[in-house]
């Protein structure tokens, strides 16, 4: 039996429970229909119905919240030392059933087992990392003044909305719920529809390693019904999405009459800039993984390739032989290194920019074809001879799509760089130390990796900035979103108070 046909074997016996009984809405520890029915979930990989799906409603998420709010005190008071074993306890969880949820996702989302048996493993370090917090999440200063000692802490913000996509979904979803809980928080969870299925694992593996009920609910369902009352609930203290940037702006309006704390992970149309004195053989295999891995479908991938003039042939040249080589495939074939794009609507988005870079005068110089009728598979693509004002060097194509541009000097790159309305992240390659400390210093991203592809270091701050985002994850950066600042100060002395009235 090969590996594929035995993780197709695997894979059977981790979907039955979900084909009999549909993916439920899981709130304050119960199960439930969806109040608005039920949807289908479509596998990619060949359009077959994998199984219904709740419906949630803006009741299902005032249920959540509820439940929440209810369950916020005796989570917030529980001891640190508590709290952190219950989430060590779901990182060892995850652990145990990292192939489960590896397999279900690269079934929901095409994304393929090459990845995904690391993103699962990435989801357990993410609790793993943010238990070993809890402890000092809420220590502060002692900020002494001449008639004062201001005593500073951190208290969580109470209930909080989490909304996650579906690329890679579990492992975002864990980016964002373990800081939430470790900050003593509670969470209504609302997924995206077409990845619902390591959602509801998630949930059952908090509530077996003890999370009591109501501090994790989820409620699945759509953007502008269950979504939007999430981000509307007066109950819910703030919202913390990542997805597109457009969604973004729409979440933060419906927010704001109830003055949510907004933490944004958008959009980006990152660049790669390779000068000619870089080690080329590293720049080569650092471009092709951050923008064809994950089936391009990552916030972080470098979409835009300025490469110098000088080395432009050659490395283009290089460019399109390994790209022709990729595997595209069954994403359960371990050998496989692209699998299909996660939905109809999706495949048709990235599809249509095959046509619009001819029309726009680019040369498709790789890929620009979808392959077969079965799922929504496309060859990993290249379009040469682009300059930054066409749309493939401006919009979010999210998949395997990588838009070459020349540039001559270092001024016309970082230019051409932040000529976007993006700035999440940046790529930077060159053997020039203080071209490296100019050019960073000038290039207008949340991130930069020089000399490096994206290597996530979970103490660092991620994020990014104009409309790629709000806010910071990882490390203490996560605590100040879902923690309020708090500033207690004792007298130490009579000091004189002014008297009024006398």
């Amino acid at each position: 039996m090969t590996a594929l046909e035995q993780n197709k074997k695997k894979l059977g016996s981790y979907l039955s429970r979900f084909e009999k009984a549909g993916v439920m809405n899981r709130i304050d520890g119960q199960d439930r229909d969806g109040s608005a029915g039920k949807f289908e979930n479509i596998s990619p990989v060949d359009k077959s119905v994998i199984c219904k799906v709740a419906r949630g409603d803006a009741s299902d998420i005032d249920a959540a919240a509820q439940a929440a709010a209810k369950a916020f005190a005796t989570w917030r008071d529980m001891p640190a030392v508590q709290r952190r074993e219950i989430l060590i306890k779901v990182a060892e969880q995850i652990e145990a059933r990292a192939e489960e949820i590896a397999l279900c996702e690269c079934w929901d989302t095409g994304q393929t087992m090459r990845f995904m048996s690391k993103a699962a493993l990435r989801g357990a370090e993410n609790f793993r990392y943010f238990a070993d917090q809890v402890v000092q999440a809420r220590d502060g200063q002692h900020l002494k003044s001449p008639t004062l000692m201001n005593v500073t802490t951190r208290v969580p913000i109470g209930p909080v909305g989490v909304i996650t996509p579906w690329n890679t979904p579990f492992m975002l979803s864990t980016w964002k719920i373990a800081p939430a809980l470790a900050a003593g928080c509670t969470v209504v969870h609302k997924p995206a529809e077409a990845s619902p299925l390591t959602a509801r694992l998630l949930v059952e593996i908090a509530e077996e390693a003890g999370l009591p009920p109501g501090v994790l609910n989820t409620v699945n369902g759509f953007g502008d019904e269950a979504g939007k009352a999430l981000t509307e609930h007066p109950a819910i203290k703030a919202i913390a999405f990542v997805g597109e940037s457009r969604t973004g702006s729409i979440i933060t309006k419906q927010g704001a009459d109830t003055l949510k704390r907004m933490h944004l992970e958008l959009g980006g149309k990152n660049p790669v800039i390779v000068f000619d004195d870089a080690d080329l053989e590293r720049a080569l295999d650092a471009v092709i993984f951050m923008i064809y891995s994950i089936n391009g479908e990552r916030c972080t991938s470098s979409s835009r390739l300025l490469v110098q003039d000088t080395i432009r042939k050659e490395f283009e040249a290089r460019l399109v032989e390994r790209v022709n080589k990729i595997k595209v495939g069954h994403p359960l074939d371990p050998e496989t290194e692209i699998g299909p794009l996660v939905t109809e609507e999706h495949y048709n988005k990235v599809t249509s920019y095959f046509d619009i870079a001819d029309q726009d005068g680019a040369t498709i110089a790789a890929g620009g074809i979808k392959i077969g009728n079965e799922g929504y598979f496309v060859r990993p693509t290249l379009f040469t001879d682009a300059n930054n004002q066409m749309r493939i060097a401006r919009e979010e194509i999210f998949g395997p799509v990588l838009t070459s541009i020349p540039f001559s000097t270092e001024e016309e790159a970082l230019n051409i760089a932040n000529d976007t309305p993006y700035g999440l992240t940046g790529y930077v390659w060159t053997n020039d130390l203080t071209r490296a400390l100019r050019f960073t210093d000038r290039l207008e991203a949340g991130m930069i990796w020089v000399n490096s592809e994206n290597v996530r270091h979970l103490p660092t701050p991620f994020g990014g900035v104009k409309a790629s985002g709000i806010g910071r994850d990882g490390g203490d950066w996560s605590f100040e979103f879902y923690m309020e600042q708090k500033n207690i100060a004792f007298a130490t002395g009579q000091h004189k108070i002014t008297q009024l009235g006398t």
